[in-house]
């Protein structure tokens, strides 16, 4: 066991490492934790100063928590809140930025939530954890400010089963309250405040705790096709329709899908950097599936797939053939790498407008894994196009599709969301 390893398991016992520690250890996976002590926060929400205290502030608190009234979070749970807590804002030196409000200059991160999310995506599936950690971790930090809006907003209960869908409710819950006890502010009081409230309401939906109670729990109601490809449409149906507020009951998915249910076509939409394998996979396991290639209508319109004239041309045309397929209720996989969130938006749109069941497989691969793979393609990238990509990664999120694919390197499953009664 490397000491990298037995450090990181020590997160799942009684260890509590300071930021510093933290540093010693995880610096060269994520250089931005190098930037934390350079970037500066708003004086008035952050009055301790640059995100390096914060984070070491909020360490602390978290550790305060476990110790009292968090006792019960141990091994991979503890270890992901550590984790998360760490990497919460690491994407702050990238977003942060001054802005005025209301007259006054503040010091804000837009989006560093997200950002932060995507930024761990090819890093943190690098180190030796589980991967149920690693996507608990990018929950975390990908959705950690919403919280308080849910509240602010007066969110129904779809917004709440949306989040609890990508994060674990009771570890954000957690670390929000860290977040908020590892910082000097006025509203302090006020904070805490919304936590509780947020966490009354997601104990109230039956959306506390494990991820995956939520879904188990609602789907146990519309158990009533016997058909198997029916009712996994009726059921990942009925989940994306209750997270979007479409309907305000899981039974009401049973009428609103009734004749949409008796005959479907599946849509699965790659997302993955160049040399993830998108392709391999699809030719494995989704065999008879109408491929649309935008590297195959590239080569077909330009004469070289790496040829990037004629982008708008391109795109009209495998979006003509995306609905023509969709239209007939034939089976197809758009292959692309979608890193974009608006790209896989107007695709996955497309499949449900057209009454497909959406599928969404995101590739998850390390950046010297994707760069060894893509050395090794008929096709290759130049390397530089592989670290524009992974720059311009946007991580997806459970909610985009119907349900979810995670693969990692060489075609590995990493996990699925949703129900599956087969590949297809």
């Amino acid at each position: 066991m490397s000491a990298l390893e037995a450090w990181l398991n020590s997160l799942t016992q009684d260890h509590t490492p300071d930021f510093q520690e933290c540093l010693d250890y995880l610096a060269d996976y994520f250089p931005l934790l190098l930037q934390f002590e350079d970037t500066e926060q708003d004086p008035i929400w952050h009055a301790e100063g640059n995100v390096a205290i914060h984070t070491d502030m909020v360490l602390k608190a978290l550790y305060t928590e476990l110790n009292n009234e968090a006792c019960h979070i141990k091994g991979v749970h503890r270890q992901a809140l550590i984790l998360g807590a760490l990497l919460h804002d690491i994407a702050k030196p990238r977003s942060t930025r001054r802005k005025e409000i209301a007259g006054i200059e503040r010091v804000v991160a837009p989006r560093h939530e997200e950002m932060g999310a995507s930024y761990l995506a090819t890093r943190l599936i690098a180190l030796p954890l589980a991967y149920s950690v690693i996507s608990t971790v990018m929950g975390l930090v990908g959705f950690h400010n919403q919280l308080k809006l849910l509240v602010i907003k007066n969110q129904s209960y779809g917004d709440y089963l949306h989040l609890a869908l990508n994060a674990n409710l009771e570890l954000l819950y957690w670390l929000e309250v860290a977040d908020m006890k590892g910082r000097t502010c006025d509203d302090l009081a006020l904070q805490l405040g919304m936590l509780e409230e947020f966490k009354m309401f997601a104990q109230d939906y039956e959306l506390w705790g494990l991820q995956d109670h939520a879904t188990l729990t609602l789907l146990s109601k519309i158990q009533v096709k016997k058909v198997p490809s029916q009712q996994t449409y009726l059921s990942n149906l009925a989940i994306s329709q209750l997270a979007h507020g479409q309907i305000s009951t899981i039974e009401e998915a049973i009428a609103k899908n009734y004749d949409a249910c008796q005959s479907y076509s599946h849509l699965y939409v790659m997302c993955g950097i160049s040399g993830s394998g998108k392709s391999t996979w699809i030719k494995k396991h989704l065999a008879g599936f109408e491929v649309i290639s935008l590297d195959g209508i590239r080569q077909e319109l330009n004469g070289h797939q790496a040829c990037q004239k004629n982008r708008g041309q391109v795109l009209q045309l495998a979006k003509k053939r995306l609905k023509q397929a969709l239209a007939k209720k034939r089976n197809v996989v758009w292959d692309a790498t979608n890193i974009r969130k608006d790209f896989r938006s107007i695709v996955c749109d497309l499949g449900r407008n057209y009454g497909a069941l959406v599928t969404l497989v995101a590739f998850q691969l390390s950046d010297k894994s994707l760069r060894r793979n893509n050395q090794d393609r008929r096709f290759s990238v130049d390397n530089q196009v592989i670290s524009e990509q992974i720059g311009k990664l946007q991580w997806p999120c459970f909610n985009e599709a119907h349900r979810f694919l995670l693969i990692g390197n060489k075609g590995v499953e990493l996990a699925r969301r949703g129900t599956f009664d087969s590949m297809s």
